[in-house]
């Protein structure tokens, strides 16, 4: 079972005003995830990176029944949430918290925002989904309110089918976020330049609203 802890990086909380959540992948660590900051536009914000149990979310696939992924989702979901509710409680709003993740850090940061659905400063997968079997809608609710949400992905990638991709692009729309997907051919299970350009331009740059 997972614990809230996480390295920090970054500007100081109080003194950013803005706050990003990296969340690694299997097999990752706080430490590698946080680097990816270095290569976004972020160097205003607080960065905030929490540790999974032994390096792994939840065991199997993401794809997998939910069941089979429990107790392990249920706590890596509440250490996100925990981890939002103490940068709010810090005076940090919701609409200026970002998020960001790599696969199974990927799949995890959508799953949270899906079933805490609010106006965000944006969200950030490399790679990733929503999680399940299948998608299990009665577990998302709220309004996005536009919130920019960038998804990229390689087709094929070995863990994450694009059909999940597109579906959980679907589902976000539907909730008001404003999802810009990206599916490379044959990119591999990586990030490459043009995610992270494309993340920084749409996700923590957003053109004003006309």
């Amino acid at each position: 079972m997972h614990t809230l802890d996480y390295i920090t990086g970054g500007k100081d909380l109080l003194g950013s005003g803005k706050a990003l959540i990296l969340l690694h992948g299997r097999g990752g660590s706080a430490e590698d995830i946080i680097s990816l900051a270095d290569a976004l536009p972020v160097k205003d914000f607080a960065l905030f990176a929490p540790k999974a149990a032994a390096h792994s979310w939840y065991p199997y696939s993401f794809m997998a029944p939910i069941p089979q992924n429990e107790p392990w989702l249920t706590s890596a979901l509440h250490v996100v949430k925990q981890l939002v509710t103490d940068i709010n409680v810090r005076g940090i709003t919701d609409e200026n918290i970002y998020f960001a993740g790599f696969s199974q850090g990927a799949c995890l940061t959508l799953e949270f925002v899906a079933r805490n659905a609010t106006r965000y400063g944006g969200v950030a997968a490399f790679t990733g989904g929503l999680i399940g079997d299948r998608l299990y809608t009665r577990h998302y609710s709220g309004d996005f309110a536009n919130t920019p949400i960038f998804i990229g992905t390689s087709d094929p990638d070995p863990h994450v089918p694009v059909t999940r991709v597109h579906d959980t692009t679907a589902l976000l729309n539907k909730m008001n976020a404003n999802v810009t997907e990206k599916v490379y051919p044959g990119m591999g299970h990586t990030i490459n330049a043009d995610e992270l350009s494309t993340a920084a331009r749409v996700v923590f740059k957003p053109l004003p609203q006309t």
